[in-house]
């Protein structure tokens, strides 16, 4: 075998210069295109609720905290609850717009045949399972020729492995599939000596050698899985749009078997729709772009969005690490539509089957938006581009102020005088004093607290009929509701541990303290006891702490959920990776009882790819 094989077309060059954050830029070739009038309306629904929410909030709370004078620690307490609940409020007022927009009849004009376009399909990989990857992408190719649109499309698997034993596996997986593709269907490979600058890299190598041959290109992730339909639709609707840079589509979670994965993919199926449909109302031509499922205006990218590095606190210049928010705004910066399509479905990824292998993706994560926060003021950003990388950012640090927040709210008030949430008196030294909750406000304070939290997840299954989604399609309406209540149940018990493992997420960011970056875990699994226990040794004590403090009666029994959940951090870990029998019972999803046809075609080519390379590898070991 050819250790060195490379597949591709001829070079079709395309500059794509790092663009300048100091200097506004706009693209003579974006096409004039009439603002959408009603965009104002929309953003007023979705942030004025939010803001005047929080505003009552404070108001109330600072009139109970007022009756003996706020004190430094209960402002600062105020303060982050105030922040805290501005952005689970953001979360609401989204999904209400999202059934707003759900249920209203909305008939999509379409003015003739669009255009034909020459579509690459680019699926950047880095010591993936190669009949994995194959798998998905023979099945998309199928699919395109199954359907024999105007378009033109061809798969490239641009590699960046760096392990022999796996290149040699890709290599090998690739002159198999070529095979056995049917006549007329593409598909190339590369495979770069150096992943310089990983998947920005990787991409920016493919335009700069390739992208002038190809009108767009529709960025794939190595778990990635598309209908021939999502991915026509896609391409239309760039088509018909000239004004447009990128259409992202809304990526369902599919192939989950553990418990963690399926209360991923549950909720995903079931509240993600009201909420994506919320995102797209507000954003308009203004959306964001999640690095994948998502198809692209070359020539565009190539002019507007090439990344500069970006300067550490120590003077490197580091690589951008979340590309994909710098890239959206960069493009609507150059006045590029930036588009968000939820109502094209059949655009699939797969999810971390267990607590540890999300919270290593989170660590990749959060580097990348903390990086974000650098970028605020760079020059001709728009204001929601600025807004979607300040979120990204938001969504990390929110999990140090959730933990100072818990920190407070247990040792504030254990002076008579220092608070109204005072627990001891002189004349009662050894026995609390909870705070007087005779009123009706102070119980409606804690109460509409936790329930804005699950108030997301309500609407979320009230809008699921909206979307045309029946309850019935989980199995049946009671098995739909256990689904529902486990996942609520679960993502209580796994949110304040998820909350520890994003503020250490975030002290390793600000301190430097990373291993790189290392591929997503594809598979379900489990660790070892030692394994679980060094990752949750700070919730595990925390727990404990807040355990025996409710215990003593030095903390507040509202806190009881939080230190249950974190002081079995350990074992609900554990619990995460088990798979199938439980975790179905558990959590059923839409796709155990209906099962997307284009899942089973990939799983039949990858079993099929599999046994075609593992068989080759017994008769020939020396290869």
């Amino acid at each position: 075998m050819n250790r060195d094989l490379q597949i591709m077309p001829p070079e079709a060059p395309l500059a794509m210069p790092a663009q300048n954050f100091g200097a506004d830029f706009r693209d003579s070739h974006v096409p004039y295109a009439p603002n959408n009038q009603l965009i104002g309306f929309w953003r007023a629904l979705a942030f004025s609720p939010a803001m005047a929410a929080t505003l009552a909030l404070l108001w109330v709370m600072s009139d109970w905290f007022a009756a003996e004078g706020i004190n430094l620690i209960e402002g600062i307490l105020l303060a982050l609850i105030s922040f805290n609940f501005f952005w689970i409020s953001f979360t609401v007022c989204t999904v209400l717009l999202g059934m707003i927009s759900l249920s209203r009849l909305e008939i999509t004009k379409r003015e003739g045949r669009p255009e034909p376009l020459r579509v690459a399909l680019l699926m950047p990989i880095y010591n993936e399972v190669p009949w994995f990857v194959l798998g998905n992408a023979r099945t998309m190719l199928e699919e395109l020729r199954e359907r024999s649109g105007q378009h033109h499309f061809a798969m490239f698997i641009l590699s960046d492995t760096r392990d022999p034993e796996i290149a040699a596996q890709e290599q090998a997986s690739i002159e198999a599939l070529r095979t056995r593709l049917a006549p007329g269907l593409e598909l190339y490979y590369r495979r770069r000596e150096q992943n310089t600058d990983r998947k920005v890299g990787n991409i920016g190598d493919w335009v700069s050698r390739w992208g002038a041959d190809w009108d767009a290109m529709l960025v794939l992730d190595a778990d990635s899985l598309m209908t021939g339909r999502a991915i026509m639709r896609l391409t239309d609707s760039l088509a018909r749009d000239t004004g447009a840079g990128l259409i992202q589509s809304y990526p369902q979670l599919i192939g989950a078997q553990s418990v963690f994965a399926r209360m991923q993919q549950f909720a995903n199926g079931v509240y993600g729709i009201a909420f994506a449909e919320g995102l797209a109302r507000w954003c308009g031509q203004e959306g964001n772009y999640w690095g994948h499922n998502a198809i692209i205006r070359t020539k565009a990218f190539a002019n507007c969005a090439g990344l500069p590095k970006i300067r550490s606190i120590n003077g490197q210049e580091k690589l951008i690490m979340s590309h994909d928010f710098v890239e959206a705004g960069l493009l609507r910066r150059a006045g590029w539509g930036v588009r968000f399509l939820p109502r094209i479905r059949g655009s699939y990824e797969e999810t971390p089957p267990t607590l540890i292998d999300h919270a290593m993706r989170d660590r990749r994560w959060c580097q990348g938006n903390l990086q974000h926060l650098k970028l605020l003021g760079s020059t001709g950003f728009r204001v929601v581009s600025r807004f979607h990388m300040f979120h990204g950012a938001v969504g990390y640090l929110m999990s140090p102020l959730w933990f100072a927040l818990l920190v407070m709210w247990a040792v504030i008030g254990q002076g008579k005088d220092a608070s109204v949430l005072h627990y001891f008196s002189p004349d009662n030294p050894l026995f609390p004093q909870w705070p007087e909750m005779s009123e009706t406000r102070h119980v409606l304070i804690i109460l509409v607290m936790y329930g804005m939290l699950l108030a997301p997840k309500i609407l979320g299954v009230l809008a699921l009929p909206l979307s045309g989604v029946r309850y019935t399609e989980f199995g049946s309406g009671v098995r739909f509701a256990v689904s529902f209540a486990s996942e609520v149940v679960l993502s209580i018990l796994y949110a304040p541990i998820l909350m520890v493992q994003q503020m250490i997420a975030v002290f390793r960011t600000v301190l430097g303290i990373q291993r790189g970056w290392s591929p997503q875990i594809r598979d379900g699994g489990s660790y070892s006891l030692r394994t679980l226990a060094f990752c949750h040794a700070l919730e595990t004590i925390s727990g404990l702490f807040l355990a025996a403090g409710i215990v003593a009666g030095l903390v507040s029994v509202w806190l009881a959920p939080i230190a249950i959940s974190l002081a079995m951090a350990i074992p609900l870990s554990a619990f995460s990776g088990v798979s199938v029998g439980a975790a179905r019972h558990m959590v059923g999803t839409r796709e155990d009882f209906k099962e997307p046809a284009i899942t089973r075609s990939a799983r039949q080519h990858r079993n099929e790819l599999k046994r075609l390379i593992e068989g080759k590898q017994t008769l020939n070991p020396a290869e």
